[in-house]
C-alpha cells in the first residue's frame, strides 16, 4: 500500500513539475500580452465600464441572471482557493515581490479572461427551457469546428472539448475543487471539536479506517451537511447557484 501511495506521489509530482514550469508560466504570460495588443488594452480601456456594469445590467442586455449575480458566480469560482489560498501561497514560497509579478500576471490575464468570456457567450446555446449553455467546450467544438459546421459535417475538434470537458471535471474534483475544499472544511471541523472537547484530533473517535486515516464521527457529520447544502443549491439551477453566490460572496 504504502509503496503503490509511494509510486503515484513520485508520478503526480513529475507530471506537476512538467507541467507547471517555465514554458507554461512564459506561455500564459505570451498569450495574454498578444491578446493584450491585438485588443488595444481593453482591460484598461473599458475599466470604467466593465466597474459600471458590475452593479448594473446593460441595457438591452438579455440573459438568466443579473449582471451582479454573474460576477458573484464568477467570484464564487476563485475566491477562497484561488486568491485567498494562493496568494498566501506564493508570498511564503517567493517572498513579498511575488505579488508584484501576480499584479503584472492579472493585468495581462484580464484580457485573456475576456476572451474567454466572449467566446463562451458567442457559441453558447440556449435549451429548449431558455438555459443559457456554454463554456470552453463549446467554443473548441463550434469555433474551431466553424467551417465544417457551416458545411453541415460535425466539428473535427469535438474530441477535443470532451477531452477539455474530462480533465475540466478531474480538475473539479481532485484539483482546486471538490476534495480539497472539502477536505479542509473537515479538518477544520475536526480541529474545532477537539479544541473544544480539550483533545487533539488524532484522539477523536474513529468510526472506520480507510487505509491509514481515520473516520471520525465529525466528519462523516460534517461530510454529509456539506452534501445536503451543496445538492440543495446545486438542484435549484443556475439561478438558485447565482442567489446563493450573491449572499455568500
Amino acid at each position: 500500500m504504502d509503496t503503490a501511495l509511494a509510486t503515484i506521489n513520485s508520478v503526480l509530482s513529475a507530471i506537476d513539475d512538467a507541467i507547471w514550469g517555465v514554458p507554461l508560466i512564459v506561455l500564459i504570460l505570451a498569450g495574454g500580452i498578444l491578446l493584450s495588443f491585438r485588443l488595444k488594452g481593453i482591460q484598461i480601456r473599458q475599466l470604467p465600464r466593465a466597474l459600471r456594469y458590475m452593479i448594473k445590467n446593460e441595457e438591452g442586455g438579455s440573459g438568466e441572471v443579473t449582471s451582479f449575480g454573474a460576477l458573484c458566480t464568477a467570484l464564487s469560482a476563485t475566491i477562497g482557493t484561488g486568491n485567498i489560498v494562493g496568494v498566501a501561497t506564493a508570498v511564503v514560497a517567493g517572498g513579498p515581490g511575488a505579488l508584484f509579478w501576480m499584479f503584472i500576471a492579472a493585468l495581462f490575464g484580464m484580457a485573456t479572461k475576456y476572451s474567454e468570456g466572449l467566446l463562451a457567450v458567442k457559441y453558447r446555446e440556449v435549451d429548449k427551457n431558455g438555459h443559457s449553455l456554454g463554456g470552453p467546450f463549446y467554443y473548441i467544438e463550434k469555433g474551431m469546428g466553424h467551417k465544417a459546421i457551416a458545411e453541415g459535417r460535425k466539428s473535427p475538434w469535438r474530441w477535443l472539448a470532451k477531452l477539455f470537458a474530462f480533465f475540466g471535471c478531474c480538475v473539479g474534483l481532485f484539483g482546486i475543487g471538490t476534495f480539497t475544499q472539502v477536505n479542509s472544511i473537515n479538518s477544520a471541523s475536526n480541529t474545532l471539536f477537539a479544541t473544544l472537547f480539550g483533545t487533539t484530533t488524532s484522539e477523536l473517535p474513529v468510526v472506520f479506517s480507510i487505509g491509514d486515516t481515520g473516520i471520525t464521527m465529525v466528519t462523516i457529520i460534517t461530510s454529509l451537511i456539506v452534501a445536503v447544502l451543496v445538492g440543495l443549491v446545486v438542484i435549484g439551477g443556475l439561478q438558485r447557484i447565482t442567489k446563493v453566490s450573491e449572499k455568500i460572496v
